[in-house]
């Protein structure tokens, strides 16, 4: 079994495999929630194809034996929109322009193998590999209790720990009814 985790740059098309709608007029986020929220679906998809199309790219995604198998959206905090108009996910050291992990998506099939172990530290390195001097993510603290799969989307405080990020701040966002956590790492 071989893992590669690669920026999405100019790899739209494996993005759009399992991040965009297939029916006409379907619903979901296109990894746009913490970006712009208020774009429509067309403009959505266009925004991330464009995203795609130069460096940094939006994140990076995992590949399974050749397949496209996850995702894991890391850019500079300042793309996020949602995180720069946040109330319950706190500002701090924001001159620095942190890398933000916000999100991370594993395709049905590919579950349960560990990929979000890797993803984190794809997204860890390519944020290293763009510039980064520090990256952070905002995971639940969920303890020693699994986590639903959509309740973590936003990873866990354990996943984050193991990857060398340490707990910053509590904050006033929840995933779940957990609370989450803003963890930092130098880079």
């Amino acid at each position: 079994m071989t893992i590669d985790v690669l920026p999405a740059t100019g790899r739209f098309d494996d993005f759009a495999t399992f991040m965009v709608p297939r029916k006409p007029g379907g619903g979901g986020c296109v990894c746009m929630s913490y970006r712009d929220a208020r774009l429509g679906m067309p403009e959505r998809i266009a925004y991330m194809e464009d995203e795609c199309s130069h460096e940094p790219g939006p994140g990076v995604l995992a590949y399974l034996d050749g397949e496209v198998a996850g995702w894991c959206s890391v850019a500079p905090k300042s793309t996020y929109r949602r995180l720069l108009n946040s109330r319950t996910i706190p500002h701090l050291d924001e001159e620095r322009d942190p890398w933000s992990i916000v999100c991370f998506v594993v395709r049905g099939g590919f579950r349960k193998r560990g990929l979000m172990h890797d993803l984190l530290d794809g997204a860890v390195e390519h944020a290293r590999a763009s510039g980064a001097e520090l990256v952070e993510g905002y995971p639940v603290d969920a303890g020693p209790e699994r986590v639903d799969v959509i309740s973590g989307y936003v990873g866990t405080v354990r996943l984050f720990e193991a990857h060398g990020f340490h707990r910053l701040q509590e904050t006033a966002a929840h995933s779940g009814g957990t609370t989450r956590w803003v963890m930092r790492r130098e880079l």
